[in-house]
């Protein structure tokens, strides 16, 4: 059991919780900062979470699911106010709608997250800064304390579970929903590398094209929100070949951008794809949050083989920043 201390300060209306870990301090900072290793945690076992955004920005956001042994679902959201990686980060924790949206009939809670080295490990305070006693006692009443208590049990098997999140994975997909696929993948490269790497088109030609065989002879990224783009792909061999089209929604570079995404030429349903790009250790985490039409939309468009087309891209961006990462 991690927690070492737990202490309720009813003067100051705070509620802070102490645990240790045998694992370094950026181990620890990452499994936070990683969507697929905090929601193998954030949530009790009988209420297990999954995140569907999860920016770890100043200004950022999350938000997240809770899903009960019935299936019920309760929605919560952070708002980022500070970051200070890999050492502390501090947000506002709302109860939230399923759209994310915060529920300001319920009482919103400030938590701050401070990380440090100790000689066998690291070490987490997270307290907890409420409004009022009477605000405070209505979150106890809900079992906060018992439910913070049974997800950092958790943290030590995440921890500990390191070929799930190693960089030299490759691209995989989780479905969060019937209409929503999470793509995630650690690249060898710094977050502006790869934000940058999104952007250019002079370097996109060279690595966004799939498997070998093709070129990409249509680049045309949106540089401001409310432009749109276009890409085009043709095989090298000749014979016909395929584009995407769509809007730049929003754009807070180098971290996070969101974007319609629709195929040339086919009256299909666009989708919603949100990229964000955290740091880590061994690089930058690249998430894609993909929202289809429906599931049969979601699951026709990733039996393409999407997921590998998008692996070889991975594969040759990284060899374009391996020079640069070695330097």
């Amino acid at each position: 059991m991690p927690v070492t201390s737990v202490e309720k300060d009813l003067d100051r209306l705070t509620l802070t919780v102490a645990a240790e870990f045998a694992a370094p301090l950026q181990r620890v900072w990452d499994a936070y900062i990683d969507p697929r290793q905090i929601e193998r945690f954030w949530g009790p076992p009988s209420y297990p979470a999954t995140f569907l955004r999860h920016d770890g920005v100043a200004g950022g956001r999350s938000v997240y699911r809770m899903t009960g042994p019935e299936g019920d679902q309760h929605y919560g959201c952070w708002e980022w106010t500070s970051v200070s990686a890999p050492r502390s980060f501090e947000v506002v924790d709302w109860f939230a709608d399923e759209n994310g949206a915060p529920n300001a009939d319920m009482p919103a809670t400030r938590m701050t997250f401070e990380f440090e080295p100790t000689a066998s490990g690291s070490r987490l305070v997270t307290t907890s800064h409420f409004d009022s006693l009477d605000q405070l006692q209505q979150l106890l009443d809900m079992q906060m304390l018992e439910g913070i208590t049974e997800a950092m049990s958790q943290i030590d098997t995440v921890l500990a579970d390191l070929a799930a999140f190693a960089a030299d994975r490759p691209v995989e997909a989780q479905f969060l929903s019937d209409t929503q696929v999470r793509i995630a993948r650690v690249i060898r490269g710094s977050v502006e590398q790869v934000w940058r790497a999104h952007n250019d088109p002079d370097l996109m030609k060279q690595w966004m094209l799939g498997p070998d065989g093709w070129t990409m002879p249509v680049c045309e990224p949106a540089t401001r929100v409310g432009d749109s783009y276009r890409y085009m792909w043709s095989p090298e061999s000749g014979g016909e070949g395929f584009g995407f089209t769509g809007e730049l929604l929003e754009s807070e570079e180098p971290y996070r951008a969101v974007t319609t995404e629709a195929m040339i030429g086919l009256d299909s349903p666009a989708t919603l794809n949100e990229l964000t790009l955290t740091p880590v250790d061994g690089g930058t985490l690249l998430t894609l949050v993909i929202t289809y039409a429906n599931a049969e939309q979601r699951d026709a468009i990733l039996a393409t083989g999407m997921t590998d087309g998008m692996e070889a891209s991975y594969e040759r961006l990284e060899g374009l920043l391996a020079p640069t990462v070695s330097a």
